[in-house]
């Protein structure tokens, strides 16, 4: 049979549109992935009130925790994890305010935190009487935070939880590095953290939390791929919270 001149046109177009709706589909099914994210569970949502030692914010754009009963003059903005409702950090941040410190926590697009590395720009312009700025971040979003850090020199410190920087670009500046992470985590083991020291300042910190795990840094739940801590999240969050304080005491002087 022969074939019409304008079939090689005809085949173009139906693979193009073959190529279209592959496209479309897997585009379409990476948005429900990325959109379906942990939620906070109780402990985080008490956090989220406020009471007589921490004034919560919902500013829309971002969350803050403040000290009720003084002005802070050290910051801290804080990324979540991939694929954490931002509020699920809420127990761990409280207690970083109550200790004399604003902390904002920004929310991700897609729930992936490298989608909204500047998200925390907003926060540096609202509050210029912060003379002390570090960044922070859960996993993906301690890859975030150091991103943020790069674009802006204000930045002191890093803090990461479960996380690493995701190239060497800040290994020889001033900026100082703490990295805490549990011996449970089943995402970013010790032997990851330990492999990518590399990457950070021969100054920075290293916290180990015997018994703790990736996803017990937040109040979401289970994580997939994670090991079950041995430790309870309550003694997660407390360890996190001194050794986060002693890093931005630090930075302050």
């Amino acid at each position: 049979m022969t074939k019409s001149p304008d079939y090689p046109k005809f085949l173009m177009k139906k693979l193009l549109a073959v190529f279209f709706l592959i496209t479309i589909v897997t585009f379409g099914g990476f948005i429900l992935w990325a959109g379906i994210a942990a939620v906070p569970g109780p402990a985080a949502m008490l956090a989220l009130q406020s009471d007589q030692q921490v004034v919560i914010t919902d500013r829309n754009i971002y969350i803050t925790f403040e000290p009720a009963n003084l002005q802070p003059s050290t910051g801290l903005i804080f990324y979540p994890g991939g694929r954490v409702d931002y509020r699920a950090y809420a127990p761990i941040l409280r207690q970083i305010a109550a200790q004399g410190y604003l902390v904002a926590v920004v929310p991700a697009r897609l729930n992936l935190a490298f989608f909204s590395i500047e998200a925390g720009e907003p926060v540096l312009s609202d509050f210029p009487q912060i003379k002390v700025w570090a960044v922070g971040g859960h996993s993906l979003g301690g890859v975030a935070a150091s991103y943020f850090a790069e674009k802006h020199p204000q930045v002191r410190g890093i803090i990461f939880l479960a996380s690493y920087p995701a190239d060497d670009k800040l290994k020889n500046s001033d900026t100082q590095m703490l990295s805490i992470y549990g011996s449970n985590d089943g995402l970013a083991s010790g032997a990851m953290i330990e492999q990518n020291k590399t990457l950070m300042p021969a100054s920075a910190q290293f916290s180990l939390i015997p018994g703790g795990n990736h996803a017990q840094f937040g109040d979401y739940g289970p994580q997939f791929g994670d090991n079950p801590a041995t430790i309870a999240p309550e003694e997660q969050w407390q360890q996190t919270t001194d050794a986060t304080v002693v890093f931005l005491q630090s930075l302050s002087h």
